[in-house]
């Protein structure tokens, strides 16, 4: 029995150039490829973590120029010509590496699956917002889901990390972004 219906022509791709974690990526894509499944599928970056794809949960969280942003929503081609960081940019990074201790210590963490998009998104708090209260931080964490913590231990561990950043000097402050 013939079905035309499902004889599919092959769906055309593109080749792209993606700056990830200050290394060129070329990829070959099709044009739909979302930013998050290029960064899992294609660089082999699996930190980044797909929850909704919809761009409410912020699993997907990246940073893209030097902003946090969902990287679920548009396509990689989007992206040509920018620099996309994942998680796994961050292992030499103090601001992180303080982050990742305040959240074991506070226990902010408990299945995991939200914690590199939180992770990426308390970096922001941190660096844009150094003097945010409770209910500041609770506002920016408005855009990631996370169905374990309550978040409680999520903002202590923010809070901490900015307790102390606060507390050093502004050259070690420096050194540490």
């Amino acid at each position: 029995m013939n079905t035309p219906f499902l004889d599919f022509p092959p769906v055309a791709t593109e080749r792209i150039a993606l700056d990830v974690n200050g290394r060129r990526h070329t990829l070959e894509l099709e044009p739909r490829t979302h930013l998050a499944d290029a960064l899992r599928e294609h660089c082999g970056l699996t930190a980044t973590h797909l929850g909704c794809e919809h761009g409410v949960c912020g699993a997907c969280t990246v940073e893209v120029d030097g902003a946090p942003q969902r990287s679920c929503l548009q396509s990689a081609v989007r992206f040509v010509g920018r620099s996309v960081r994942t998680l796994e940019a961050f292992d030499d990074d103090a601001v992180m590496a303080q982050l990742r201790a305040a959240f074991s210590a506070e226990h902010a963490l408990q299945c995991g699956y939200c914690t590199p998009g939180m992770l990426m998104t308390a970096r922001d708090i941190v660096l844009r917002l150094p003097q945010a209260d409770e209910a500041r931080i609770r506002e920016e964490l408005a855009g990631n889901l996370c169905r374990c913590t309550g978040y409680q231990g999520i903002v202590l561990a923010i809070q901490r990390v900015l307790r102390e950043r606060a507390n050093t000097t502004p050259q070690e402050a420096a050194h540490a972004a």
